[in-house]
C-alpha cells in the first residue's frame, strides 16, 4: 500500500501529537499505571461506553476485584452485580471467563502480544492492540471511532477496513506506541470531535487535509420508538425491612441472562401510574411507564430487601427505575452511553 503520509509529515505529526498529549492528556485513573490488569479492565469498560460513565465504575470495580486472581475466583453473579450500570453485560461475562483462563491455563501471566490477547474471550482486534501497546509496549496501532475520524480528516480520504489499520500502523510512533495510541484517541475525543472540531487548538492542524468536518456519506439510522410498561411493587417485611418485587431472566435467555428486572405490567394488573422514564439502547428509544403493582404478582418473582438491591446484577432499565423510585442512589455512571473517549 502506498503511504498516505510522506515520511517527513509522519515525523512531524508524531512529534506534535505526543508533545500535546504530554501536556494536555486528561488525568484518568487507568493512566496512573500501565499494569496489565488495570489497562485490560479499563479497555473492556470503555468499549461502547463514555469515559465519564466509566470512571466511577472502574474505581469501584478495582476495589471489589483488586487483582486478576480475585476476579477469576469470584462468582459470575458477583461480577455482574459489580458491573451493573455499565450495560452491555456480555463484556463482563467474557472478561470473567478470560480471567479464569489466564489464571488456570497461563499461570496468572498476561499475554504480551496482541495476537495472544485475541485468543481470549471478548478480546477483539482493537482491545488486543490497546492492551499490548499500552501495557507491554508492542508497536501495534489501534483503530477505534476516534482514530478513524482523525485519520480520515488528516488524509482527507474515506479510509476504511484494512486500509485504515495499515494507515494507523504506518503513522504509529514505535518508540512510544502506547502513548501514541492514547494520544490519537485523546485527540479525537477532545479536539477532533465528530461535530464542531476545535481546529484552532489542534496540534496537527498544519498537516490536516480537511481542517474541519468532512461531508457525511450516510445518514445516521433513525431512532426507533417503543413503549414498555413495568410494575413497581413494594412492601414492608415482617422484620420491618423495605422489599421490592423483582424477577430474574432465565440463564438461557438470549439477552442479559440471569439479570434482575422489574416485572412487566399487563393491562389487567396495573394500578396507578407512578412515573415515566426514558431509556435508550443503541437505536431504540424506550418510553417506560412504571405502574404500582400488588402482591398478587409475587408468584413469578422474588421479594428483595432494599439493602440488597445494589449487590444484584440489575438491567440498566431496572437500575434507572429503582433510582427514580428512591431505592438506589444515583451515580454518574448509572446510565451507560455510547463511547466517546
Amino acid at each position: 500500500m502506498q503511504a498516505i503520509f510522506p515520511i517527513p509529515k509522519q515525523c512531524s505529526i508524531r512529534k506534535n501529537l505526543l508533545s500535546w498529549y504530554d501536556l494536555h492528556r486528561r488525568p484518568l485513573p487507568w493512566r496512573e499505571s500501565c499494569e496489565p490488569y488495570r489497562v485490560w479492565i479499563s479497555e473492556i469498560m470503555l468499549q461502547q461506553t463514555r469515559v465519564a460513565a466509566v470512571i466511577e465504575h472502574y474505581q469501584k470495580f478495582l476495589r471489589r476485584f483488586p487483582t486478576l486472581q480475585k476476579l477469576a475466583a469470584a462468582r459470575q453473579s458477583t461480577v455482574l452485580a459489580a458491573w451493573s450500570g455499565l450495560g452491555y453485560y456480555r463484556r463482563a461475562r467474557m472478561m470473567h471467563a478470560a480471567a479464569k483462563i489466564i489464571v488456570r491455563s497461563h499461570g496468572g501471566q498476561f499475554p504480551q502480544t496482541a495476537e495472544a490477547w485475541q485468543e481470549l474471550p471478548g478480546i477483539g482486534r482493537y482491545t488486543a492492540a490497546a492492551v499490548a501497546s499500552i501495557a507491554f509496549g508492542e508497536p501495534i496501532a489501534v483503530v477505534d471511532g476516534n482514530v478513524e475520524r482523525v485519520l480520515q480528516r488528516l488524509s482527507g480520504k474515506r479510509l476504511a477496513g484494512e486500509n485504515l489499520w495499515q494507515t494507523a500502523q504506518a503513522l504509529l510512533d514505535r518508540e512510544r506506541p502506547g502513548d501514541f495510541n492514547q494520544a490519537m484517541m485523546e485527540l479525537g475525543a477532545t479536539i477532533c470531535a465528530p461535530r464542531q472540531p476545535q481546529c484552532l487548538t489542534c496540534p496537527v492542524v498544519d498537516f490536516c487535509a480537511a481542517r474541519g468536518e468532512m461531508e457525511a456519506t450516510a445518514k445516521a439510522a433513525p431512532q426507533k420508538k417503543r413503549e414498555i410498561h413495568c410494575s413497581f411493587t413494594c412492601r414492608d417485611s415482617s422484620d420491618g425491612q423495605r422489599e421490592v418485587l423483582l424477577v430474574q431472566r432465565g440463564r438461557d435467555a438470549s439477552l442479559m441472562p440471569g439479570m434482575w428486572e422489574l416485572p412487566r405490567a399487563k393491562a389487567d394488573s396495573r394500578g396507578a401510574l407512578l412515573f415515566t422514564v426514558r431509556h435508550s439502547i443503541t437505536v431504540t428509544d424506550y418510553r417506560v411507564h412504571v405502574w404500582s403493582g400488588s402482591e398478587d404478582l409475587a408468584a413469578g418473582g422474588k421479594w428483595i430487601p432494599a439493602k440488597r438491591i445494589a449487590r444484584l446484577p440489575l438491567t440498566g432499565l431496572a437500575r434507572k427505575v429503582l433510582v427514580k423510585a428512591g431505592l438506589l442512589s444515583f451515580s454518574p455512571g448509572s446510565s451507560a452511553l455510547l463511547r466517546n473517549r
